[in-house]
């Protein structure tokens, strides 16, 4: 039996591994967290975050071991491009990750898509 890993298949994996250390940090600082969703509009804020964890947990280990792999991008598009929303409506039309902007979040939306339409 042979077992090979096809790049797109690598990448995303990578792109729901991601989502760990992401959930991480809401879950470990779900006070700080709730402040910044709260800041950003989103109310109730405490149950935004543990909504977002929940979606972004689910979408990521879809996405590493594809399952409903196109379901799970979307999920994580949908959370990713609301964290690029509350990045901006935060901190302004920045762009660049020196002025805390969106394009990481934008980069890792596209990478998702990207990574299950081969």
């Amino acid at each position: 039996m042979e077992f090979t890993l096809e790049p797109m298949a690598i990448l995303r994996m990578m792109c729901g591994i991601w989502f760990v250390p992401h959930c991480l940090g809401k879950i470990r600082h779900v006070g700080p967290a709730s402040a910044t969703f709260a800041k950003a509009g989103f109310h109730p804020a405490r149950l935004f975050v543990i909504a977002t964890i929940v979606v972004e947990l689910i979408a990521g280990a879809a996405l590493v071991f594809n399952i409903f792999p196109r379901l799970a991008a979307g999920m994580a598009v949908a959370v990713l491009l609301g964290a690029s929303y509350a990045v901006l409506k935060i901190n302004g039309l920045n762009w660049r990750w020196q002025k805390q902007g969106p394009e990481f979040m934008v980069f890792w939306s596209l990478t998702c898509i990207l990574s299950v339409l081969g």
